[in-house]
């Protein structure tokens, strides 16, 4: 899989670098917390996040340069599930979602062996939900008016996968990216 990149540990010194990504505005527009966020904020956050069982935070990486995040939350292995999400840097090259997204499925259905990997979307973010769709997520429900934002309710999608639903698309969509990666 190295041609599309691969996920790895979050360095510490990378903390500062995660951060001013997950504030960039067309990031926070995205997000349930919408705020700009403090580096005690962010540090306190990632303390408890990094001893947390339930959730795991990657660095996407392509040749040397990290281009992302990818947040695996709430694993359940009683249950075989967890969520998912993630953000690019604002200057990543166009295609890193897809790739992201691709090494994600790899490694929850893959190396953590679950079933059902679910994920919810704010519903203007037409773009995600459409991304996931095209990896197999289907849309399992939408949360009317769940979500405030600036004084007005917006929906969420909660989109779900499961582990044969990908095994059967994986293969083809590894052919995809990779003809797009490499320009054939």
């Amino acid at each position: 899989m190295s041609s599309l990149g691969k996920l790895r540990a979050i360095e510490d010194d990378e903390l500062e670098l995660m951060r001013s990504w997950r504030n960039a505005p067309a990031v926070r527009a995205n997000m349930y917390t919408r705020h700009e966020i403090s580096q005690a904020e962010h540090l306190s956050w990632w303390k408890q996040t990094s001893g947390c069982d339930d959730q795991k935070y990657f660095m996407y990486e392509c040749n040397g340069i990290g281009h992302g995040i990818v947040g695996i939350t709430s694993i359940d292995f009683l249950n075989a599930n967890c969520s998912w999400a993630f953000y690019a840097s604002t200057d990543a090259p166009k295609g890193v979602g897809s790739r992201m997204e691709y090494l994600a499925l790899e490694y929850v259905f893959g190396q953590m062996g679950l079933h059902k990997l679910y994920c919810e979307v704010l519903a203007f973010n037409e773009a995600v939900i459409k991304l996931h769709q095209k990896f197999g997520f289907r849309v399992e429900g939408v949360f009317h008016q769940h979500h405030s934002i600036d004084g007005k309710y917006v929906d969420i999608y909660r989109l779900g996968l499961l582990a044969p639903e990908w095994s059967s698309i994986r293969n083809n969509l590894y052919a995809k990216l990779s003809e797009t990666q490499t320009g054939r």
